[in-house]
């Protein structure tokens, strides 16, 4: 008899009843359980069958599993008759949990075939596909410990449920529509397919509608109605910020934008996130939804309810093949998961919710592309928290809080970096909750106890007082780490590498050890200490936080010249005169190398964009402005101070505004390799790692590796991991457990 355990993802993928056909198919009998961190099998059979067992166990595992260690252990036979699906225990080790899946082909086809119990079924399910994170209260995963638990299943659910042929065996969301959750307008007296029937019109003559999905609550209206997405613009008080496009299917994305191979892999995954394309010249979708950008973030329905409210057999004509699908949250604050809460979305013309309920946020996941490798933007829904491994012996267990903005948390234990679903922006307090008790739940659901807890260096950010509260409460250290050297070693985590780097992080702030804001840093470094090589040239950065979205502040300060900045309409003479006026006598003024700032200001001179309505609106547009030059312009420049000077020079001599953006761009990249150059030949470190948020421009980000490679040089980037603060908390996570550390 052999002693089977398999670790991974094998909870909530259909692994145990795939396990029960395939002994069934090698004449195995035995047992398989599911023990929260593994699944065990006890196997007894011939030792041809025994091979050819092992065998299918891996080659054949459910496509939504992932087997990352086998351990197979002979131990004397027992005499079982069959082979069975027994209960499950716990017992502590690894933990892996499934993310949320979208729903998959067989469970759509069902979904509209008339003949099907589960016909226009909003929640319909199998073991390849629905909901995992967002309904699991603990482990093991099973029925008793998710949301589903609310929803005994009828006689024909678990007939499928305990049957081994069947595709639903042991599928812990089974339900149909006679014992699953239902649909329901809040407010109204409609639930089920009325309501669905209800909404639908709504979306036609052009109002808003809010809906529950799995992780949270969307805000939805049709995408190619102008006054429709000028409205909810209004009413969420997002003047320009670039809405998400959730489209009917693949044929309605080609229609409106450029889709690689690579990229509809992607956006037809199981993950289903938002990926970022190429808009089409003249396509459908209203202007205002992407405004000024030549990018539109698209996705595919991902759940049951998606399905249905694109095609649901009425004799409603018209329906958009387009909707604005856009988080359901007031700004600054997590997605909304409860009816509640949503009521407060008071210019709804309805509210579609169900009765599931929602136990972790999970945003939807965003991915943008450089050339035909993934660059995630957001990564949530669909993807956390499956873990990141980084090897090198490391048996601690931590806490890292993560960043203020974009924030997302990680909890590390031995080899394994779980980073969570997107929580957003802490500036607000009630986004402290939701992290406070996010960090609980999955503490709670990994099993995690942190040994030492980390944080950001600011010692103002809502993160450090909140990981200065936890370290206390656990008793166990705090760790505050440069949220620059967080950055790249977030890089290096994802990489699976160990070493010293020059570590490139471009970013907008970020606390520096001399107090200053840094952005613009070149380091020498390893999962252990960090040494500062170089920085792009320091500017002084006037107004406050006025100064991060008022991009023509930065220009003004680097011009130095109020009449040339007259000249160039960067503001009214008053605005000008202010800020002359701090500037002269250092007031409310600090030191910065923020790359992010630069960028700002080159969109400000180049009449791009003066004042940001959101975070890095300026340096979206002066991309999407560079990449509608056809020219190939640079030159090589010691300094960004340089760079500035030169685009000034140009802009005022009438020059393309377009190829100025093309050349801030390339011009950048080629100081940035000329410097790693300098710090490769003085110290032998051949390895570069690109990080910050500057780098989720995917032009500068291919620019400047194609121009490190050309120099000799190997370069990491952040893919799966966002390189934008969402991603930091990994960095923190690695430098908090590195031996040498505490």
């Amino acid at each position: 008899m052999l002693n089977i355990k398999i670790f991974g993802i094998v909870q909530g993928v259909g692994f145990r009843p795939f396990v029960s056909r395939i002994a069934a198919a090698c004449n195995i009998t035995g047992s398989v359980a599911n023990k929260g961190s593994y699944v065990e099998i006890f196997a007894c059979g011939s030792g041809d069958a025994l091979k050819n067992f092992l065998t299918a166990l891996h080659e054949e595992a459910p496509p939504r599993s992932a087997i990352l260690n086998v351990t197979v252990d002979e131990l004397p036979d027992e005499n079982f008759l069959r082979f069975e699906i027994v209960d499950s225990t716990h017992e502590t080790g690894d933990i892996f949990v499934s993310p949320d899946i979208a729903t998959c082909e067989k469970c759509a086809a069902e979904l509209f075939d008339p003949n099907d119990r589960r016909y226009l079924h909003p929640f319909i399910n199998c073991t390849a596909c629905g909901p995992r994170l967002t309904i699991l209260k603990n482990m093991p995963y099973d029925r008793e410990r998710t949301s589903m638990n609310d929803f005994p299943m009828c006689d024909a659910c678990a007939g499928e449920y305990f049957n081994p042929d069947s595709r639903r065996y042991d599928a812990q969301p089974i339900c149909c529509n006679d014992c699953g959750p239902e649909v329901y307008l809040l407010g109204k007296n409609l639930r089920g397919h009325d309501a669905i029937k209800f909404v639908r019109k709504i979306l036609v003559a052009g109002g808003i509608v809010a809906i529950k999905g799995i992780g949270g609550f969307h805000l939805a209206c049709d995408a190619k109605n102008f006054s429709a997405v000028q409205r909810l613009r209004y009413s969420k008080t997002r003047p320009t910020k670039p809405f998400a496009v959730m489209f009917r299917d693949v044929a309605a994305v080609e229609q409106n934008c450029i889709l690689s191979a690579a990229q509809k892999n992607f956006l037809d995954s199981p993950q289903k996130p938002i990926v970022l394309l190429q808009k089409i010249s003249g396509g459908s979708i209203a202007e205002n939804v992407a405004p000024d950008i030549n990018r539109l973030g698209a996705m595919l329905p991902y759940t049951p309810l998606h399905m249905l409210l694109f095609k649901f057999p009425d004799a409603l004509k018209n329906f958009p093949d387009a909707l604005v699908m856009t988080s359901g949250n007031p700004s600054g604050v997590p997605i909304t998961i409860d009816d509640d809460a949503i009521k407060n979305f008071g210019f709804c013309d309805a509210i579609l919710s169900h009765g599931r309920k929602i136990l972790l946020r999970a945003d939807d996941s965003v991915i943008d592309f450089v050339g035909d490798c993934p660059s995630m933007i957001r990564r949530s829904r669909g993807y956390a928290p499956l873990p990141i491994f980084y090897d090198g012996s490391k048996k601690n267990s931590a806490l890292a809080v993560g960043g203020e903005l974009k924030n997302t948390f990680c909890l590390a234990k031995n080899n394994l970096l779980y980073a969570s679903p997107y929580i957003g922006d802490v500036s607000d307090l009630r986004t402290v909750e939701v992290l406070k008790s996010s960090i609980e739940r999955m503490s709670d659901l990994l099993e995690i106890a942190p040994e030492v807890v980390a944080c950001d260096l600011h010692p103002r950010y809502h993160t450090t007082e909140l990981a200065e509260e936890i370290a206390a409460a656990l008793d166990v250290p705090l760790i505050k780490v440069q949220h620059h050297y967080a950055h790249v070693l977030s890089c290096l985590a994802e990489n699976n590498f160990h070493g010293e780097v020059i570590g490139v992080v471009f970013d907008g702030t970020g606390y520096g050890d001399d107090g200053t804001i840094w952005g613009g840093e070149f380091f020498i470094c390893d999962e252990q200490r960090y040494e500062r090589a170089a920085s792009i040239s320091p500017f002084m950065q006037a107004g406050g936080d006025k100064s991060a979205r008022e991009g023509w502040r930065i220009a003004a300060a680097l011009i130095n010249d109020f009449n040339l900045a007259r000249e160039l309409k960067l503001a009214s003479d008053a605005e000008l005169a202010g800020q002359k006026f701090l500037l002269d006598k250092k007031i409310n003024c600090v030191t910065s190398t923020s790359v992010g700032r630069l960028f700002d200001a080159t969109a400000a001179v180049l009449r791009i964009c003066s004042v940001s309505s959101y975070e890095g609106e300026a340096a979206m547009k002066l991309q999407a402005a560079a990449e509608r030059s056809t020219r190939e312009l640079h030159r090589d420049f010691t300094t960004t101070d340089e760079i500035f000077s030169a685009i000034l020079t140009r802009r005022l001599n009438g020059e393309n505004i377009f190829d100025l953006a093309k050349f801030f761009h390339a011009s950048l990249a080629e100081l940035t390799a000329n410097i790693c150059a300098e710090v490769s030949c003085r110290t032998k470190i051949k390895t570069v790692a690109l990080s910050g948020g500057v780098f989720q421009n995917s032009l500068l980000s291919s620019l400047t590796a194609e121009k490190l490679r050309r120099r000799g040089l190997n370069v990491l980037r952040n893919s799966m991991i966002p390189p934008n603060d969402g991603g930091i908390c990994l960095g923190q996570a690695v430098h908090a457990i590195s031996p040498a550390v505490r």
